[in-house]
């Protein structure tokens, strides 16, 4: 029963996870956003030391439950597992404990966010990992889903579905994305839980923890009769057999042993203290049926053969091809609102791209500098930062965006425009445009004439942008609606700090 537990509720977490990832709608984070808040290294970055508190407790009243339920990086690779034992059966063996590579990454880790290069570390973050998987990989399949609907619901004049546009976020972060997914793929189908005994650094925490566990699996020497079938079914290869021992800083409490002893020679013990012997005895071998899990482990790995859906050109009236708009560069990059500054955020930012794969605008996406690689960043080609919009500070779980409402944003200003006389249509070619000044929603940007002499009032007069620094928040509302391209005339650069108007 131990083990069916697990199984669902692990089951449970990973698509509830997995859905806050893919969620396109925007509703999902009200209902199960508290999922992702839960996970640990989140919670660490949040400061929320009650829930850190929490699992340190858990972990040694059980055991690493969080690797084996919480964690959808564990719970994935189990999926994986789930899949190579229909292969191949009893594949592993009890094998030592491999401390020089295990400590040595998990002090390097501690070390590079001490420092604050965060972005080497959440490398071989869990939660971030899977949350690159899931914003690189499924979030495309599972939008081109969804239009595939849609359009099938237009044609039958319904609106239950509504296409999205899917795009190439970031180059670099897919790769690395793909890598991890072929990396932590490869080791949980060859050695099981290699990845979370060994790279991981909340693995190794917990594990440390975990050593010191209340109730954990114990092999009573007197039934065991050498079969080794526990053994060679562990996923964490750490029960030794011959010692009859289970290394408890690697085992993950996924109760997949206690279901394959036909001797009843492993049960859940108190290790502690002698209160009953015969606490939580298995009960049930009965298989499970996790063919649920099997199907998410198999669209895992065609996330990784799928291509990001190219996006058509763009044609005018006259069918010209439009030209895409291109990242221009940026003095500072802009950071959402909420983050207070850009140390705050670069300190606190694990790259989950929970954000990224929330906003509605299309103005988040993952950074390609190697300062503060594949942490989102605001970019306003394909849309602008809408002032009502507070949706990347209502799911960020590590507090790197901390929650502000819609009147708190409008109060916010995160950077300024910038005009380039080159680009602008007024300046170079002497026409009239203004749209940027038409769409700015903060009033920020000005039409004045381009002779200092001319009157404002002349219709032949030649008007051009000025940007009122006090006013500007930065929303890229004037970059992203201006009509030169590539580049365009106006750009927005972040502040270091953002600035509060009242």
């Amino acid at each position: 029963m131990l083990r069916k537990l697990r199984v669902v509720l692990a089951v449970i977490f990973f698509l509830s996870i997995t859905a806050l990832f893919l969620d396109i709608s925007g509703c999902l984070h009200h209902y199960l956003g508290w999922m992702a808040k839960l996970q640990f290294l989140p919670a660490v970055m949040a400061s929320s030391f009650i829930l850190v508190a929490l699992w340190i407790v858990v972990t040694l009243l059980f055991g690493r439950v969080y690797c084996s339920v919480v964690c959808p990086l564990g719970v994935m690779q189990d999926g994986f597992n789930f899949v190579a034992r229909k292969v191949k059966k009893q594949r592993f063996s009890f094998v030592k404990e491999n401390k020089w590579v295990r400590y040595p990454l998990f002090v390097l880790f501690v070390v590079f966010m001490l420092v604050g290069l965060n972005t080497l570390a959440i490398l071989i973050a869990p939660y971030s990992a899977y949350g690159r998987i899931a914003t690189n990989l499924l979030q495309p399949v599972y939008i081109l889903i969804n239009n595939i609907l849609a359009g099938i619901a237009e044609r039958a004049e319904s609106y239950s579905f509504y296409s999205v546009d899917v795009w190439m976020k970031s180059t670099l972060s897919l790769v690395i994305a793909i890598a991890t997914l072929v990396v932590v793929a490869f080791l949980a189908l060859r050695r099981g839980r290699t990845w979370c005994n060994t790279v991981c650094p909340v693995g190794t925490l917990l594990g440390l923890v975990s050593r010191f566990a209340l109730l954990r699996p114990v092999i009573d020497a007197d039934k065991c009769k050498n079969c080794r079938k526990c053994e060679r079914n562990c996923k964490a290869s750490c029960i030794d057999i011959d010692n009859h021992r289970i290394d408890a800083s690697r085992c993950v409490a996924c109760m997949d042993c206690l279901s394959e002893c036909q001797f009843d020679a492993l049960q859940i013990r108190n290790t502690h203290f002698r209160i009953n012997p015969s606490v939580m005895a298995v009960a049930d071998e009965k298989p499970v049926d996790t063919s649920l899990r099997s199907f998410l482990a198999t669209s895992a790995m065609v996330g990784v053969a799928a291509a990001v859906h190219a996006q058509e050109k763009k044609v005018d009236g006259g069918l010209a091809v439009v030209e895409d708009k291109q990242i221009p560069h940026r003095d500072i990059p802009l950071k959402p609102a909420g983050s207070v500054s850009i140390d705050n955020f670069s300190k606190r930012c694990t790259g989950c791209q929970l954000c990224v794969s929330e906003c509605p605008n299309h103005v988040l996406r993952p950074s390609d500098d190697l300062g503060t690689l594949m942490q989102p960043e605001m970019s306003f080609e394909r849309g602008f930062c809408r002032p009502e919009c507070t949706r990347c500070s209502e799911v960020c779980p590590a507090g790197a965006i901390r929650p502000i409402t819609r009147e708190e944003k409008t109060d916010i200003h995160i950077g300024i425009a910038v005009v380039v006389p080159d680009n602008c249509l007024p300046y170079s070619e002497g026409v009239a445009c203004g749209n940027c000044a038409r769409h700015c929603p903060a009033d920020a940007i000005l039409m004045v004439p381009k002779d200092k002499d001319a009157n404002p009032d002349d219709p032949a007069a030649v008007m051009i942008p000025a940007v009122d620094t006090e006013k500007c928040l930065g929303c890229g509302a004037c970059e992203y609606l201006c009509p030169v391209r590539p580049f365009s005339a106006i750009y927005v650069n972040g502040r270091t700090r953002h600035v509060k108007a009242h």
